[in-house]
């Protein structure tokens, strides 16, 4: 999980990079730091969008199957 200090980091850093430069090793330690940031956002999405119950209209539940093995996998659905 990434941290308020992990993200004022990344900002940090990316000043640094636009004005003086980075060193190898604040390079390395920016990359790790985007990956983390950005496991944490493709985490966090996909586990909205597997909660997610799509609703036409009429009340009928159009959620695509593949939504609905994922619930139901997690225990979020009762019933394909």
């Amino acid at each position: 999980m990434v941290t308020p200090q992990d993200i004022e980091r990344i900002n940090e850093l990316a000043r640094k990079k636009k004005t003086v430069g980075l060193t190898a090793d604040e390079k390395v330690e920016q990359a790790e730091l985007r990956q983390a940031y950005i496991s944490g956002v493709k985490s966090s999405l996909r586990h909205h969008v597997e909660s997610i119950k799509v609703v036409d209209p009429d009340g009928n539940d159009i959620t695509p199957e593949k939504a609905k093995k994922a619930q139901f996998d997690k225990g979020l659905r009762d019933t394909l």
